[in-house]
């Protein structure tokens, strides 16, 4: 066996909250971004949320951190164990990473897709070796969640489910699989219900604070939807939203105007510094 090693495509919230995860378990990581100014500061987020997570207990505090590399370079990251893509939710986009890093990685290393409601045999149909590929939902901000959804696609190996097994369970993650379909389980409850909440706020039926205090007060959703949809980021709440919609036919899933406007406006929550609430500790 190998020492893990895992190569990350995408410098964005998700793919630095993953690359915090790994690396707070001592794993080494490779982070790949085509935007050097999208990975300019990215090891000192990271380093941040690593902070923030042992604050919390979240993380081994007597582990040291694995190596962590930031490169524009995918021959960099030939030497991987593992490959988690966490680009943008577009399957053209997706398709293309997982592509160019199957090239240069070995045939028996998984291709970790992580998605929040793109199916994968979707993916995998884009990928000379469809059997590599299996899908993970980890939620926001990973480095605190502990759980993670798992996709098996219909070409996925039993190799890369034994593989993606062997990385969760060095992550200290529980894996909760899954079969493959337009949002899974988790989008497909949750998107419509913080599309909801926004709504009712555009309606003029209660602001933000009220729609999230009843929530949590009443209902036990630990932050509130719309506290929620500023994590995830209004805009990519809004593409999972519209991806569902023409996957399924669903209006429950059409983004609603208020969401919309706010995303036309920049409002894409607290990586801007203001969505349904202003974030005073993001500089604009």
């Amino acid at each position: 066996m190998r020492q893990h090693q895992v190569a990350i495509l995408g410098a964005g919230v998700m793919g630095t909250g993953i690359a915090a995860t790994v690396t707070g378990h001592g794993i080494p990581v490779v982070l790949l971004d085509t935007d050097p100014e999208t990975l300019d500061g990215a090891a000192a987020r990271i380093r941040s949320m690593l902070r923030h997570a042992r604050l919390l207990g979240a993380l081994p505090p007597d582990r040291a951190d694995g190596e962590l590399v930031v490169t524009t370079s995918v021959v960099d990251a030939a030497g991987a164990t593992h490959v988690v893509e966490a680009v943008i939710e577009d399957p053209a986009e997706k398709t293309k990473a997982l592509s160019e890093i199957s090239a240069v990685t070995r045939p028996d290393t998984p291709l970790i897709t992580n998605t929040s409601g793109i199916p994968v045999d979707e993916l995998a149909g884009g990928l000379p070796a469809p059997e590599r590929l299996v899908g993970t939902h980890f939620m926001n901000p990973p480095y605190l969640i502990s759980q993670v959804e798992v996709i098996r696609g219909r070409r996925t190996g039993e190799v890369t489910m034994a593989g993606l097994a062997a990385l969760l369970a060095a992550m200290n993650r529980t894996a909760i699989t899954v079969a493959d379909a337009p949002g899974f389980v988790t989008s497909r409850l949750l998107h419509p219900m913080l599309n909801d909440a926004a709504r009712i706020v555009g309606e003029g039926v209660a602001g933000a604070e009220a729609v999230d205090e009843l929530m949590r007060g009443c209902l036990g959703h630990q932050t509130g939807p719309l506290r929620t949809a500023d994590l995830i980021g209004l805009d990519n709440l809004v593409d999972s939203l519209a991806r569902l919609h023409e996957r399924t036919g669903d209006e429950r899933y059409r983004p609603c105007a208020e969401l919309l406007s706010k995303v036309e406006q920049g409002q894409l929550g607290r990586k801007t510094g203001r969505g349904f609430y202003t974030y005073p500790e993001v500089s604009s």
